[in-house]
């Protein structure tokens, strides 16, 4: 699970609520748009969408205990959920349009899972050219330098 600890010791949980607090702790990053606008609930939409139907399908595939049929069938829910994902990313950039949102930067992670469960995006053509896309952003290729993703 995710956790962001502070330094008096409290602790934010769940992903969609950590990123929208870094997002906000830097509001003219415009990683989420301003409380009171629409766009910003379209980001919380996408933010739900992600950890409900795509993260938590995850979840069984990479646990040893989980029978094959089940990993099988949440392989198979995600590829749905993928055929979806990739006719709402037709022509956009980014999943708000060209606006790079904390809900790409979770999208990217979760979709970066798919070469650990042997799940080739090239299906998705439109999935398979964002998830370049963010890759490409250099703070992105910093990042996963950072964390020893890439060299």
């Amino acid at each position: 699970m995710p956790v962001l600890e502070f330094d008096n010791g409290e602790r934010l949980t769940e992903g969609p609520v950590i990123v929208q607090w870094i997002a906000d702790q830097n509001p003219a990053s415009g990683l989420v748009p301003p409380a009171g606008k629409l766009e910003r609930y379209r980001v919380q939409e996408w933010l739900n969408f992600i950890t409900s139907e795509l993260h938590k399908t995850f979840g069984p595939i990479f646990r040893p205990t989980t029978p094959d049929a089940f990993k099988a069938l949440s392989k198979e829910n995600l590829g749905k959920r993928f055929d979806w994902l990739d006719k709402q990313l037709a022509g956009k950039n980014y999943l708000m349009g060209d606006k790079f949102t904390v809900a790409d930067a979770y999208l990217f992670t979760v979709l970066r899972w798919t070469a650990r469960i042997d799940m080739d995006l090239a299906k998705w053509l439109n999935l398979k050219a964002y998830v370049d896309r963010v890759a490409a952003r250099p703070k992105v290729q910093e990042a996963l330098k950072a964390e020893g993703l890439i060299t």
